[in-house]
């Protein structure tokens, strides 16, 4: 999917500024490495139950009638008087965030001196996740940016790529990716934000129970028969995003399936913004 590029100058700044505070983080892992949810202070808002979803993380416009749910890139503005969802990259760099290799070359993994990136995201770099130290270190980059989400007024945010280290060779487990996607839980609640398990449904009970992740964001669950893997675990707090070139029939079939998630709408794959070439937008 589409992701916004943060800047050369704002991810410089936020590494400059969080690996001063990350050392007042606690990292969530034992000594056998099993995660657990943090203890939070502060109630996360509640996820809109059946709610109508937009997904613009490829530009924001003004939503359709009927849609109560927007998602958006966490560079963008909420959408006034609509739950809203800021996107955060929370396992690998932004497209071409390359501060990351020029200020802390150590929090990327590499392969054989290699900088390892996302083969289908070339251009994103895999967050080391596998030390308490490292953790803690990317939580001084990311936690300011899901502060700037609660900050902007958002509702909720979505963290991507926990799945990160089946792409790793081998250097990440899935306990290194949970012990951040703790600290990240913790962040968002404790800035009163829900917080939202993105696609690696296979991980659901674990992400929910362990972790403690609020809702889930599915993409393409119709197309690969996986949607019941979150239904199963959040109920109705899932938001599904089907895409124009790829459905399992028709998007009226989607729909009328019912283990399709009440929340799901139909984009195009790039997520244009309303009125430009190529924009699809339908929903459940």
């Amino acid at each position: 999917m589409r992701r916004a590029v943060f800047t050369s100058v704002a991810l410089a700044a936020l590494l400059a500024t969080g690996l001063a505070a990350c050392g007042t983080t606690t990292d969530p892992v034992d000594d056998l490495g099993a995660t657990h949810a943090p203890d939070v202070t502060a109630e996360a808002s509640a996820f809109p139950v059946g709610a109508g979803v937009d997904y613009q993380l490829g530009g924001s416009y003004p939503p359709a009638e009927g849609v109560d749910i927007v998602a958006r890139d966490s560079t963008e503005a909420p959408a006034d008087g609509l739950w809203s969802i800021c996107y955060v990259n929370g396992f690998q760099s932004q497209p071409g965030a390359d501060e990351w290799l020029a200020d802390r070359p150590e929090l990327v993994v590499h392969v054989d001196g290699v900088p390892l990136v996302d083969p289908n995201w070339p251009d994103e770099f895999v967050l080391d996740t596998s030390t308490p130290a490292d953790r803690l270190a990317i939580m001084g980059v990311i936690g300011p940016i899901i502060d700037g989400c609660a900050d902007a007024g958002f509702d909720a945010v979505e963290i991507d790529n926990l799945d990160s280290f089946t792409r790793s060779a081998d250097q990440l487990t899935v306990a290194d990716n949970f012990a951040l996607a703790a600290l990240y839980v913790e962040r968002a609640h404790d800035r009163g934000l829900a917080i939202g398990q993105k696609n690696a449904a296979e991980l659901s009970p674990e992400a929910h129970d362990e972790v403690g992740f609020d809702f889930a964001v599915a993409e393409e669950c119709h197309r690969f028969a996986e949607c019941a893997s979150y239904t199963d675990v959040y109920g109705d707090a899932v938001v599904d995003i089907e895409y124009d070139d790829d459905l399992r029939g028709t998007f009226a079939d989607v729909c009328a399936d019912p283990a399709t998630p009440r929340s799901t709408v139909l984009r195009d794959r790039d997520l244009v913004p309303a009125g430009e070439p190529g924009y699809v937008f339908e929903r459940c």
